[in-house]
């Protein structure tokens, strides 16, 4: 069938025309980007493994429990003994950088679409585009902004897994019972002070669950990621795919799942023990 409307031109065209005119800009992203994304890299490759898997049993002991503490126990041993220690601590770092960035964006867009209706009726289009476009067509600004290597990689997986966090830091402000926000404003609160003292901490538990869903999110770009040479599990599970090496796909799969279970039980603990 012939094409009537041709909407990809029009973004082809806006692509361009910031790729030609703001390559200082992006230039300066990749190299600041790459560098975070590079230190934490270093910072978790190059801590001793029994040192990270102390910490993490710990973390998991104290906020999730005992069968949480030795699952994240053996889970981990089990990667470095697998042989995918690095590459998980490469994956971890992606997803770390991902999620502060997601996070730095995706708070103040939650609070400002729950304080707006204006706000709210633009941003929740936006939202629902970001969560309903194959994940693989970010890959394509993000290659052509940053060429290939870790920042595209993080670049995609911001953009997959911020949604959840703004809507959730949206929603938990809107349930906040609107007589504690009038007993606070009547006792001479500012609009900041009622942001700060009394919404956000009330809405905590389901920002955290948007936290929780974002890192889980970014988790689910891994595979995505390594595409695009971000290094990581991903490209070990594109590799067992690419090679039809059953062995290594399942090992590097394994780890990822390893992975997202300890994230999940942690951070889910972690907001239920705030919230006690």
């Amino acid at each position: 069938m012939e094409k009537i409307i041709d909407i990809g031109q029009y973004i082809a065209v806006a692509v361009k025309w910031l790729m030609n005119n703001l390559r200082p800009f992006f230039d300066f992203i990749k190299t600041t980007g790459n560098a975070g994304i590079e230190s934490m890299e270093w910072i978790l490759v190059g801590t001793p493994f029994y040192i990270t898997i102390g910490l993490f049993a710990a973390v998991a002991w104290k906020y999730a429990g005992r069968r949480v503490a030795v699952f994240t126990l053996m889970g981990l041993v089990l990667i470095y003994l697998m042989g995918f220690w690095e590459e998980t601590m490469q994956t971890l770092a992606l997803i770390i950088s991902s999620t502060i960035i997601a996070l730095i964006m995706a708070l103040p867009l939650g609070i400002w679409s729950a304080k707006s209706q204006t706000a709210n009726r633009i941003i929740r289009p936006l939202l629902d585009l970001m969560q309903t476009m194959p994940a693989f067509v970010y890959l394509i600004p993000a290659v052509l902004f940053f060429s290939i290597g870790k920042l595209p990689g993080a670049f995609a997986t911001i953009i997959f897994a911020m949604p959840p966090a703004v809507r959730l830091t949206a929603l938990g402000i809107q349930q906040v019972p609107a007589d504690i926000v009038e007993a606070a404003r009547s006792l001479g609160a500012t609009q900041k002070q009622i942001l700060l003292k009394v919404e956000l901490p009330l809405a905590l538990k389901t920002i955290l669950t948007g936290v929780n869903q974002t890192i889980l999110l970014s988790l689910s770009m891994v595979v995505i990621a390594g595409m695009i040479a971000a290094g990581g599990l991903g490209e070990k599970v594109l590799e067992g795919i690419n090679n039809l090496d059953i062995g290594l796909g399942f090992e590097s799969g394994l780890s990822v799942v390893i992975l997202a279970i300890i994230l999940d039980r942690i951070t889910q603990a972690f907001g239920n023990r705030i919230n006690r």
